[in-house]
């Protein structure tokens, strides 16, 4: 979401439907489907194994017991899709600092580090704050009160300041209708941020960036993905599934994403290989893949869902459900493209925009994980 609540002002001139509007295929949920046995688990087309993150969810696609994937839903959901305007984002925003490329960079980073949580999930009431004469909500909320910091002058983006800002100091900053939820595990992530910024990089991301190559996975671990997994480990997202390591990443990819599509025009910074992004496993693409058809849940799952009970995160329900999210983008963005001519071609990350700004709005229940992976 970094802040993929930006892109609708970027989608709303382009976008087939405009501006939050639901075709009739967005409409109604599917008719609910169980889980597929082990034959017509074998049947589904599998994830490359050469690619880090889509080759880890193999056990999961191949073994579920709670989420199960449509491939003729996939078909027909690309059937009209391809045909869609799709622009690529630029994340350009009010509620970003502009005029100096570094501090934007660095301000997108800040952003991304804390990218979690923005309900409360007792009283299912979501983050809101009042800045620039509107009221923000959920991720753009943040997005306004870190901007609100910046105007003011506080140096959020030093690593200096990160290192030893205080809880108080935190809740000042991020003043709303209630506290922003998992206050406490955004301070860690701040003093750690900030320490390692201070002692490796003069206290500044940018500089962190220009360290190694432009690229999402390069030899010896020195690509932009890994690189910032092992420095910042705080963007870490794995899960455990009977066994096997299962990468997700999303909050990390979700970073490069942003800057990839904010500066590749301007010469600042650009990935050398973007096409390697996966989707972004969160809350709102599920429930546009549900809604679509083309995943389906258990009933057990999916009356939990309904129920507003919480999906325990690292639960084999939560890890499905993002698995499966990760492999039916890659599959819908693969149909899409068939269907598109060679200078029209699509990445998972654009099609991801185009479900995450129509469906973020969406009254149908998404599952609830306590988690700072997204």
């Amino acid at each position: 979401m970094l802040d993929r609540r930006h892109f609708i002002a970027a989608l709303a001139a382009s976008a087939v439907g405009g501006r939050g509007t639901k075709g009739a295929a967005d409409q109604a949920p599917a008719t609910q489907t169980a889980p597929p046995g082990a034959a017509a688990a074998a049947a589904l087309p599998l994830p490359p194994a050469d690619h880090p993150i889509l080759g880890s969810l193999t056990p999961v696609i191949a073994g579920a017991r709670h989420v199960r994937l449509h491939p003729d839903k996939v078909e027909q959901t690309a059937g009209w899709m391809a045909y869609e305007g799709l622009p690529w984002p630029d994340f350009r925003s009010p509620l970003y600092p502009e005029g100096n490329d570094a501090d934007t960079l660095d301000y997108i980073f800040l952003t991304a580090t804390i990218n979690f949580a923005f309900t409360d999930f007792e009283r299912r009431v979501m983050f809101q704050t009042e800045y620039g004469g509107a009221v923000h909500s959920d991720s753009e909320a943040m997005d306004a009160c870190l901007k609100r910091a910046y105007d003011q002058g506080l140096p959020i983006l030093e690593g200096r300041y990160l290192a030893a800002i205080t809880r108080a100091e935190l809740d000042r900053i991020f003043a709303g209708n209630i506290t922003i939820p998992m206050l406490d595990q955004r301070l860690e992530i701040f003093h750690q941020v900030g320490r390692r910024l201070e002692q490796d990089y003069g206290g500044r991301f940018h500089r962190f960036v220009a360290a190694g190559p432009p690229r999402l996975y390069a030899a010896g671990g020195q690509g932009l993905l890994d690189r910032l997994l092992d420095q910042f480990p705080s963007f870490r997202d794995t899960s455990d599934y009977r066994g096997h390591r299962v990468l997700f990443q999303k909050r990390a990819q979700l970073l490069w994403w942003n800057l990839h599509a904010r500066f590749r025009s301007t010469g600042f910074f650009a990935l050398a290989d973007p096409e390697r992004l996966t989707i972004f496993a969160d809350y709102i693409v599920p429930v546009a893949f549900r809604l679509l058809g083309l995943t389906s849940y258990s009933d057990a799952l999916e009356q939990a869902i309904n129920r507003g009970r919480i999906i325990p995160a690292q639960s084999e329900e939560e890890i499905e459900i993002r698995a499966f999210t990760l492999w039916a983008a890659e599959l819908l963005t693969q149909a899409i493209n068939r269907r598109r001519p060679a200078d029209r071609q699509l990445i998972s990350p654009v099609v991801d925009g185009r479900l995450w700004t129509h469906y973020h709005t969406t009254h149908w229940p998404h599952h609830l994980t306590v988690t700072t992976a997204y």
